[in-house]
């Protein structure tokens, strides 16, 4: 099963899919997707990121790959829904989109071992977690600016129940820019799979539902400017899209 979160009407709501363009409410009714905004699919606690976990993520850095897993913060600021707007700077020369597996946890645990780490998944969603260059000070640990942009890292649309995705480590993912595909690669060629992660992670800290690991991206990014439509898909999961506007737009509607 799939679930996405909207603002409707004065209020949130879970909503199911239902046919071409249409949304179903928990009580049964019908709405179109052009009607609502598109939140983040699950409430969110915390948000850990990776840097360089695809080899050839990586190789196109120029960087070898991390003996250890990359791991940084993200803040609840940075996250919006599915057809949302993110600004390009002005300032800036280089910006671009990262497709990436956000794994979702659904159960309280520390000292996870690998084995079990699976248990506490409750699903996947898609992430697109934007970075600028002109930011940043070292790929391994990006500072705030690169990473905790207010409304940086689209998610969503769809929060897609664990047991309806037989092999995450074996999902194709791309990114299309203005319907022209620039990224495409597997989670099966992550350097630290996702039980690797959990059980890293949950060793120095407990892990809580609403918790989300973005497990990196591969290699094939691009700048976007404003304008861009942005399509992040990942197998099985969904189809994120998000458009980049300047910031006389983005400021203009807040």
């Amino acid at each position: 099963m799939k679930y996405a979160r909207i603002a409707w009407q004065g209020g949130c709501h879970t909503v199911t899919p239902h046919g071409e363009g249409q949304l179903r409410l928990a009580d049964g009714r019908i709405v179109n997707e052009a009607e609502v905004i598109w939140l983040p699919p699950f409430e969110l606690r915390t948000a850990f990121a990776l840097g360089l976990n695809y080899a050839d993520h990586a190789a196109e850095l120029a960087f070898k790959a991390p003996e250890t897993p990359l791991v940084f913060l993200k803040g609840p600021n940075t996250f919006v829904g599915h057809r949302a707007q993110t600004r390009r700077p002005a300032d800036v020369t280089y910006m671009h989109y990262e497709c990436e597996l956000a794994v979702v946890i659904g159960r309280t645990g520390r000292n996870i071992q690998r084995a079990q780490a699976y248990q506490y998944v409750a699903g996947y969603t898609v992430a697109n977690d934007y970075a600028i260059r002109d930011y940043l000070e070292n790929w391994y640990r990006p500072n705030l600016r690169v990473k905790n942009r207010d409304g940086c890292t689209p998610i969503g649309p769809w929060l897609v129940d664990a047991a309806d995705v037989p092999d995450p480590m074996a999902l194709r993912l791309c990114t299309r820019v203005n319907g022209e595909l620039k990224q495409q690669g597997t989670t099966a060629d992550m350097i630290f799979d996702i039980p690797a992660l959990i059980e890293y992670l949950s060793s120095f800290m407990t892990l809580s539902p609403g918790d989300v690991i973005l497990t990196g991206t591969p290699e094939g990014l691009a700048d976007v400017v404003p304008g861009d439509v942005v399509e992040t898909e990942i197998e099985g999961i969904g189809c994120l899209v998000n458009t980049i506007v300047d910031e006389q737009t983005y400021f203009a509607v807040r």
